[in-house]
């Protein structure tokens, strides 16, 4: 036989896709040491089914069912990688749009030995994009893939479709611990954190046999917020957001003190609001990993709002100060005075609301060490959140 391979194939609700898959998988690998590891998120009975079809199957076929589904897509194919037998390990989605009899050509490159990654793409000679669907479907994807490489040109210059899910990979070049997948774009998550050399061959990107696409506009707004955390990190999602919610500040601002509300009742309603509609963001985007080992969200949500309470309580005053001596607006004021308390803003958040949960001696568990200083804190913070680009 030949190389050992593991083939994970993340799925949700592909329950009718699953024999063929599995029939051409074990065709197109017949030559190969290879098992097939589906990794389920279904609602439907597509754990059951892998299961009937795996007592049949010509090569080992084994499924691992998950009710939690963290990192979606991605997270899936990491607790796969985790899972697989074999080192070598190539995925591939359960709606036959990646053609099986692909595998041996991303195995063949491989051997070649000068890359750690293989993907498959729709994008270099004798790739096709017919797949896709509409031309709407195909631009955005295009755009995506254009953004994406900009934002990382040196990590992806030898990538034309980082956002493929067909792709081969040496787990052995891997340290899983680091990867911190969500939504579907896993190829990106692993390029953008690790140093991997990356080699393409081309994929005719064929048609949905069955169920239904699960690209929607969320997982589009989880893909951006996701770039823009392994680009610039947390801090400057953070201030991504903080952007907005300061431009929703200024514009709630413009519109009361337009319909005649004192500019300080105006300031302090559009705090309010937008105090509120950051945490939302926050938690989504921002922290969402920490958020497990953090107190419970009524905890979050009461520490962050006070905070940002007691900060605009002392930041409103200071701006009403500028207004009366400086004679400037009061929404110029405003926006200098959020640009100040931003930083004050994302250390308390990273270094008290989202702190992990201590834990008592009892039931055996073992108490955490004291706390170092606050400045060293703060200095672990900023070097850990505001310091870790995806591309160095």
């Amino acid at each position: 036989m030949g190389t050992p391979v593991t083939v994970i194939v993340p799925t949700f609700n592909e329950r009718d896709n699953v024999a063929e898959l599995v029939a051409r998988t074990a065709a197109a690998l017949a030559a190969y040491d290879a098992e097939i590891l589906f990794v389920d998120d279904s609602t439907d009975d597509t754990a059951l089914e892998v299961a009937r079809v795996a007592a049949d199957a010509p090569l080992p076929v084994r499924v691992i069912h998950r009710d939690d589904n963290t990192g979606g897509l991605g997270g899936a194919v990491v607790v796969g990688l985790e899972a697989a037998a074999a080192q070598i390990c190539i995925v591939m989605d359960g709606d036959l749009q990646h053609p099986p009899e692909l595998l041996p050509a991303l195995l063949r490159r491989h051997e070649e030995g000068d890359a750690d990654v293989v993907a498959a793409s729709r994008y270099i000679g004798g790739g096709d994009t017919s797949g896709l669907g509409t031309a709407v479907r195909f631009g955005v994807s295009r755009a995506a893939t254009w953004l994406t490489r900009a934002m990382f040109p040196i990590r992806l210059a030898r990538s034309t479709d980082p956002m493929t899910g067909f792709f081969l990979v040496d787990r052995s070049r891997l340290d899983l611990a680091t990867l911190k997948p969500q939504g579907f774009k896993i190829l990106l998550e692993i390029l953008a954190r690790t140093d991997l050399r990356i080699a393409e061959v081309p994929m005719e990107f064929g048609e949905r046999r069955h169920g239904t696409s699960k690209a929607s506009f969320r997982q589009g707004t989880t893909f951006i917020a996701h770039l823009a955390r392994l680009r610039f990190g947390k801090m400057s999602l953070f201030a991504m957001i903080g952007v907005i919610g300061a431009v929703a500040n200024l514009g709630i601002m413009w519109l009361l003190t337009v319909a005649g509300v004192p500019y300080i009742w105006a300031a302090i309603i559009g705090a309010e609001i937008t105090i509120i509609g950051n945490f939302i963001l926050q938690e989504r985007f921002v922290f969402a990993d920490m958020r497990t080992d953090a107190r419970g969200l009524g905890g979050r949500f009461a520490a962050s709002f006070t905070f940002n309470n007691v900060e605009a309580a002392l930041r409103i005053p200071v701006m009403a100060l500028m207004v009366e001596t400086w004679h400037i607006s009061s929404v110029l004021a405003t926006g200098l005075s959020l640009i100040v308390a931003f930083f004050a803003r994302f250390l308390f958040h990273s270094l008290v609301v989202y702190a992990p949960k201590r834990h008592s001696k009892t039931d055996g568990q073992v108490s955490e060490p004291k706390p170092d200083t606050a400045a060293l804190r703060v200095i672990r913070a900023i070097d850990a959140e505001a310091m870790k680009p995806g591309e160095l």
